[in-house]
């Protein structure tokens, strides 16, 4: 992993911390995701979530930006955000 990468994971780290979450353990899995995060920023020119699609508008889009407006309600109710990068 990178160093960019490597930066993102600590900010996500920091960001689940402050909100009584955690990143998944699996370094496999939050090393995917991250991939993915970079690739939509290259493709679409934000960190669209991997896990949804993009449709092109940008409003709708703003939703998926990780993390996703999405994710709280999902590991409150599922234990984990849809691309299992957070957990409970």
């Amino acid at each position: 992993m990178g160093e960019k990468a490597a930066r993102l994971v600590e900010e996500y780290k920091r960001y689940a911390k402050e909100n009584r979450f955690s990143l998944n353990p699996s370094k496999k899995i939050v090393e995917g995701v991250i991939t993915g995060l970079f690739e939509n920023e290259k493709r679409h020119g934000e960190k669209y979530c991997p896990c949804r699609m993009v449709t092109g508008k940008k409003e709708e889009d703003k939703k998926i930006i990780c993390p996703c407006i999405y994710h709280k309600k999902e590991i409150e109710t599922q234990g984990h955000c849809h691309c299992r990068l957070f957990f409970r």
